[in-house]
Protein backbone atom coordinates (compact mmCIF):
# COMPACT_ATOMS: atom_id res chain seq x y z
CA UNK A 1 0.00 0.00 0.00
CA UNK A 2 1.07 3.34 -0.90
CA UNK A 3 0.57 7.00 1.16
CA UNK A 4 -1.89 7.66 -1.54
CA UNK A 5 -4.05 4.00 -1.00
CA UNK A 6 -7.92 4.86 -0.81
CA UNK A 7 -8.50 2.60 2.11
CA UNK A 8 -5.78 4.68 3.84
CA UNK A 9 -7.15 7.99 2.92
CA UNK A 10 -10.98 6.36 4.04
CA UNK A 11 -9.11 5.44 7.04
CA UNK A 12 -7.36 8.47 7.81
CA UNK A 13 -11.13 10.76 7.69
CA UNK A 14 -12.69 8.22 9.99
CA UNK A 15 -10.19 8.81 12.24
CA UNK A 16 -10.59 12.81 11.88
CA UNK A 17 -14.01 12.33 12.14
CA UNK A 18 -13.97 10.16 15.51
CA UNK A 19 -11.09 13.12 16.44
CA UNK A 20 -13.86 15.38 15.47
CA UNK A 21 -16.55 14.18 17.02
CA UNK A 22 -14.66 13.37 20.62
CA UNK A 23 -13.34 16.86 20.81
CA UNK A 24 -17.08 18.26 20.31
CA UNK A 25 -18.43 16.50 23.33
CA UNK A 26 -15.51 16.78 25.05
CA UNK A 27 -15.88 20.84 24.67
CA UNK A 28 -19.98 20.76 25.91
CA UNK A 29 -19.08 18.53 28.87
CA UNK A 30 -15.84 20.64 30.04
CA UNK A 31 -18.38 24.13 29.32
CA UNK A 32 -21.08 22.85 31.35
CA UNK A 33 -19.03 21.22 34.07
CA UNK A 34 -16.97 24.49 34.47
CA UNK A 35 -19.94 26.86 34.34
CA UNK A 36 -22.24 25.24 36.68
CA UNK A 37 -19.59 22.78 39.01
CA UNK A 38 -16.24 24.60 38.84
CA UNK A 39 -15.10 21.43 37.74
CA UNK A 40 -12.80 20.38 34.39
CA UNK A 41 -13.88 17.06 32.43
CA UNK A 42 -10.62 15.39 33.63
CA UNK A 43 -11.79 16.07 37.50
CA UNK A 44 -14.91 14.82 37.15
CA UNK A 45 -13.91 11.62 35.27
CA UNK A 46 -11.35 11.39 37.91
CA UNK A 47 -13.81 11.51 40.27
CA UNK A 48 -16.19 9.12 38.36
CA UNK A 49 -13.72 6.48 38.06
CA UNK A 50 -11.84 6.79 41.80
CA UNK A 51 -15.90 7.07 43.20
CA UNK A 52 -16.29 3.22 41.38
CA UNK A 53 -13.58 1.75 43.67
CA UNK A 54 -14.74 -0.61 46.89
CA UNK A 55 -12.52 -1.57 49.76
CA UNK A 56 -11.10 -4.87 50.03
CA UNK A 57 -8.48 -7.24 48.32
CA UNK A 58 -8.29 -5.67 44.57
CA UNK A 59 -10.53 -2.78 45.05
CA UNK A 60 -8.55 0.24 44.67
CA UNK A 61 -6.30 1.00 41.54
CA UNK A 62 -3.17 2.13 41.29
CA UNK A 63 -2.16 5.08 39.90
CA UNK A 64 -1.18 3.63 37.00
CA UNK A 65 -4.66 2.02 36.37
CA UNK A 66 -5.97 5.72 37.67
CA UNK A 67 -3.74 7.18 34.36
CA UNK A 68 -5.17 4.95 32.14
CA UNK A 69 -8.71 5.26 33.05
CA UNK A 70 -8.69 9.10 32.70
CA UNK A 71 -6.21 9.03 29.72
CA UNK A 72 -3.65 10.70 30.91
CA UNK A 73 0.38 10.52 32.09
CA UNK A 74 1.28 9.47 35.53
CA UNK A 75 2.46 12.69 36.12
CA UNK A 76 -0.23 14.40 35.09
CA UNK A 77 -2.66 12.21 36.92
CA UNK A 78 -0.83 13.00 39.87
CA UNK A 79 -1.19 16.73 39.47
CA UNK A 80 -4.35 16.16 38.71
CA UNK A 81 -5.06 13.95 42.64
CA UNK A 82 -2.78 16.90 44.20
CA UNK A 83 -5.43 19.68 42.63
CA UNK A 84 -8.34 17.60 44.24
CA UNK A 85 -6.55 16.70 47.14
CA UNK A 86 -6.04 20.45 47.93
CA UNK A 87 -9.83 20.68 47.20
CA UNK A 88 -11.04 18.78 49.45
CA UNK A 89 -12.38 16.11 47.03
CA UNK A 90 -9.93 13.65 47.25
CA UNK A 91 -7.43 12.02 50.28
CA UNK A 92 -4.66 9.96 49.96
CA UNK A 93 -3.47 7.28 52.49
CA UNK A 94 -0.62 4.23 52.36
CA UNK A 95 -1.76 0.79 51.61
CA UNK A 96 -2.07 -1.19 54.67
CA UNK A 97 -0.41 -4.50 53.26
CA UNK A 98 2.27 -2.24 51.07
CA UNK A 99 3.44 0.85 52.70
CA UNK A 100 4.70 2.08 49.32
CA UNK A 101 1.40 1.97 47.48
CA UNK A 102 -0.65 5.17 48.07
CA UNK A 103 -4.39 4.77 47.34
CA UNK A 104 -6.81 7.57 46.29
CA UNK A 105 -10.57 7.81 47.93
CA UNK A 106 -13.29 10.38 46.90
CA UNK A 107 -14.53 12.20 50.06
CA UNK A 108 -17.69 13.08 51.10
CA UNK A 109 -17.34 16.41 49.48
CA UNK A 110 -16.15 14.57 46.40
CA UNK A 111 -19.20 12.33 46.16
CA UNK A 112 -21.61 14.80 46.52
CA UNK A 113 -19.70 17.27 43.76
CA UNK A 114 -19.75 14.24 41.44
CA UNK A 115 -23.44 13.09 42.61
CA UNK A 116 -23.84 17.18 41.72
CA UNK A 117 -22.49 17.22 38.12
CA UNK A 118 -23.31 13.83 37.18
CA UNK A 119 -27.04 15.23 35.52
CA UNK A 120 -25.09 17.80 33.75
CA UNK A 121 -22.50 16.03 32.40
CA UNK A 122 -24.58 13.50 31.04
CA UNK A 123 -26.93 16.30 29.86
CA UNK A 124 -23.70 17.57 27.86
CA UNK A 125 -23.08 14.42 26.46
CA UNK A 126 -26.77 13.94 25.33
CA UNK A 127 -26.91 17.41 24.06
CA UNK A 128 -23.35 17.13 21.79
CA UNK A 129 -24.75 14.26 20.37
CA UNK A 130 -27.65 15.27 19.37
CA UNK A 131 -25.66 18.36 17.68
CA UNK A 132 -23.03 16.06 16.30
CA UNK A 133 -25.73 13.12 14.72
CA UNK A 134 -26.69 16.42 12.11
CA UNK A 135 -23.73 16.32 10.34
CA UNK A 136 -23.42 13.73 7.98
CA UNK A 137 -20.06 12.75 8.42
CA UNK A 138 -20.40 12.24 12.12
CA UNK A 139 -23.89 10.71 12.28
CA UNK A 140 -23.06 6.66 11.75
CA UNK A 141 -20.42 7.48 14.88
CA UNK A 142 -23.48 8.54 16.58
CA UNK A 143 -25.19 5.84 16.06
CA UNK A 144 -22.58 3.25 17.16
CA UNK A 145 -21.97 5.07 20.35
CA UNK A 146 -25.67 5.16 21.16
CA UNK A 147 -25.59 1.71 20.83
CA UNK A 148 -22.50 0.39 22.62
CA UNK A 149 -22.76 -1.22 26.17
CA UNK A 150 -21.31 -0.34 29.36
CA UNK A 151 -18.95 -3.34 30.26
CA UNK A 152 -20.32 -5.44 32.91
CA UNK A 153 -17.90 -5.52 36.03
CA UNK A 154 -15.57 -8.46 36.86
Amino acid sequence: MTATDPALTALAQSWCALSLLHGRIEARIERALQAKHDLSAREYSLLDVLSRQHDGDGGHLQMKQVADAVVLSQSATTRLVTRLEDRGLLERYLCPTDRRGIYTNVTEAGLKLLEEARPTNDAALRAALDEAAKNPELAPLVRVVETLKAPVPA
